[in-house]
């Protein structure tokens, strides 16, 4: 199991999130899909790229199950010494520390 912040994973991998929850501005939603596209030139969504423009809850799947990803391949941080302890009871927000174009 992996805890995931979609929008943390986003900054990892330098995309611009800011705004793409906001139903009024789907634009935006659209810019960061095909930001994503092009950094994760290997993803291909395929018939579900549509519903991926059409829903920000979607396009946080994808990211949820690419920083999983990230994560069973050791490219997500991991707690330091002081933060052992919380992790091991609170839990851990994998966060990528490698570029997205690694993920393949």
């Amino acid at each position: 199991m992996v805890e995931v912040y979609p929008a943390a994973s986003l900054r990892s991998w330098r995309l611009d999130r800011r705004g793409y929850k906001q139903p009024a501005r789907p634009d935006v939603l659209g810019h960061l899909v095909d930001d994503l596209l092009t950094a994760a030139a290997w993803l291909d969504c395929g018939a579900h790229e549509e519903a991926i423009r059409r829903s920000h809850d979607v396009l946080d799947a994808v990211i949820a199950a690419m920083t999983a990803r990230a994560a069973v391949r050791g490219q997500t941080l991991s707690p330091g010494e002081a933060d052992l302890a919380a992790a091991r009871t609170e839990g851990w927000i994998a966060i990528p520390d490698s570029p997205i174009s690694q993920l393949l």
